[in-house]
């Protein structure tokens, strides 16, 4: 949805991207209010969280060594420190938007998967899952930057109502409340579906699983130039910025007119017999 040629160069091309600082401490400050809630609720206090981030940071080291890139060059450690300040400042600012104390989550970090009716598979991995004692499934996202502008609130409400449809086909439960958490600014948003909510977001999972059907066998993967172009590990591959993607790996056939998106959904398969499903983002 972002760019298309992005995601060719990532799900097919499988090309390498560097290290970032600020999605780096996104996933430290998940894992730190992750296993807080490993404590008993009165111990979950922001200074026992914030001591959790040092550790939390060791593991993260040592599951994806190449993290140590982030601060080549950094002899003295300041930068380090810095930026294990702001995952602080990130993780006591959650405090001020939620009482952990009195949450006793049903799921955390819970990776989940369905298959529709027309074989699209769709997967992802949820922050939190609350359960009320009457039953309503309330689904909390974390975010770790600021929220959008209202005018753009539905482009990240759609990642929860992805979420919500899979656990809707999954418990046949639709999720009474879906959360986000920004703690980059300190603000909640919500939003309570309805059925007619989830299926409009599978109708643009199907389409959008047309189109991504239709650019790998075609090889037509189209730039959409935006702003976020100037974070992005490829430009020197990308020809908005006058580079050339590399050589494409898959055979490919010549487009064919496309009257709607009612056809069979069949298995992409990119390489290596690795069928192509759907990700959460």
């Amino acid at each position: 949805m972002q760019c298309p040629l992005l995601y060719r160069f990532r799900v097919i091309d499988k090309l390498p991207e560097k290290p970032s600082e600020a999605a780096t401490r996104g996933t430290l400050v998940h894992a730190v209010l992750e296993r807080l809630f490993d404590a008993p609720a009165v111990d979950r206090t922001a200074p026992r969280a914030k001591a959790l981030i040092p550790g939390q940071w060791d593991r993260l080291l040592e599951s994806k060594p190449e993290l140590t890139e982030l601060f080549e060059g950094d002899e003295e450690g300041e930068r380090l420190a810095g930026w294990l300040g702001e995952a602080e400042r990130l993780v006591e600012r959650w405090f001020s938007l939620e009482d952990p104390t009195r949450l006793e989550p049903a799921e955390r970090e819970l990776f989940v998967e369905t298959e529709l009716d027309s074989g699209l598979r769709l997967r992802g991995v949820i922050d939190r899952i609350d359960v009320a004692p009457t039953g309503e499934v309330r689904i909390v996202d974390y975010k770790t930057g600021k929220a959008p502008r209202p005018e753009y609130a539905e482009g990240a409400l759609f990642q929860m109502k992805f979420y919500a449809l899979v656990i809707w086909r999954l418990k046949n439960v639709v999720p009474r409340r879906l959360q986000l958490v920004y703690l980059g600014s300190g603000d909640v948003l919500t939003y309570d579906p309805v059925p007619a909510d989830l299926e409009r977001v599978e109708r643009k999972l199907l389409a959008l699983w047309e189109a991504i059907r239709l650019a790998t066998e075609t090889g037509e993967w189209r730039p959409r130039p935006t702003k976020l172009c100037g974070w992005c590990d490829h430009r020197a591959v990308c020809p908005e910025f006058g580079g050339t993607p590399p050589v494409y790996p898959l055979s490919v056939r010549p487009a064919e007119p496309v009257e709607g998106v009612q056809g069979r959904m069949e298995p992409v398969r990119p390489g290596a017999g690795q069928p192509v499903a759907l990700e959460g983002p």
